[in-house]
C-alpha cells in the first residue's frame, strides 16, 4: 500500500526537497538565503566578515566583506538561483551546490575569482583546479596572504574565550 503510494506523487515533488530556487540574498562570502532558507555553499569556505588580507601592498583590507559583496554582483547577474541541496550542517542550514539562471556554478565562480578556498575536507578537490588557477592568477585573496577562513575562525574563537 504504502509502495503505491509512493508512486502516485510527481517525480518533481519528490525532487522539492533537494532542490530550492529563488531570489539569493548573500549572508556571506559562502551563504545565502533562498525563500527564508540559509544555504552554506558546499566545498568552499571564504574569509568572515570581520576578516582581514593582506593585499600584498603593504596594506590590508576586509575580505571577507569584499567576498560577500563579489557573491551579490555576481547572483545578482542572472537570477534566480537555483540550490540542490546535498545535507544539513551543525547549524541546520541546508549545504548545497548553487547555480545562477545562466547555469554557472556559484560554489566553483567563488574559488575561481579567489573569493573562496577549496575546502577539500567538504569537497574532496572538487575545486582543486579553479584555486590553482586562482592563485596563478593572483586572483582575490591570491592576491597577497591571508590566513585560511577555517584557521581565522578557530584563532578567532580561542580569543573571544580568553578575554
Amino acid at each position: 500500500m504504502f509502495a503505491a503510494a509512493l508512486c502516485m506523487v510527481p517525480m518533481n515533488a519528490a525532487r522539492a526537497v533537494d532542490e530550492i530556487t529563488g531570489r539569493a540574498n548573500v549572508i556571506d562570502g559562502d551563504t545565502i538565503e533562498i525563500k527564508g532558507e540559509r544555504i552554506r555553499l558546499h566545498g568552499v569556505d571564504a574569509p568572515e566578515s570581520w576578516q582581514r588580507c593582506e593585499d600584498g601592498d603593504s596594506g590590508s583590507y576586509r575580505c571577507g566583506k569584499e567576498a560577500a559583496f563579489a557573491l551579490d554582483k555576481f547572483l545578482a547577474a542572472s537570477r534566480p538561483t537555483r540550490c540542490d541541496i546535498l545535507q544539513r550542517d551543525r547549524y541546520d542550514r541546508s549545504v548545497g551546490v548553487c547555480f545562477r539562471a545562466d547555469g554557472r556554478e556559484v560554489n566553483r565562480w567563488l574559488v575561481e575569482s579567489g573569493n573562496a578556498v577549496d575546502w577539500e575536507r567538504y569537497s574532496k578537490g572538487s575545486y582543486r583546479g579553479a584555486q590553482r588557477a586562482a592563485r596563478s592568477r593572483g586572483a582575490g585573496i591570491w592576491r597577497g596572504t591571508f590566513q585560511l577562513p577555517c584557521e581565522a575562525r578557530a584563532d578567532h574563537a580561542k580569543r573571544e574565550q580568553s578575554c
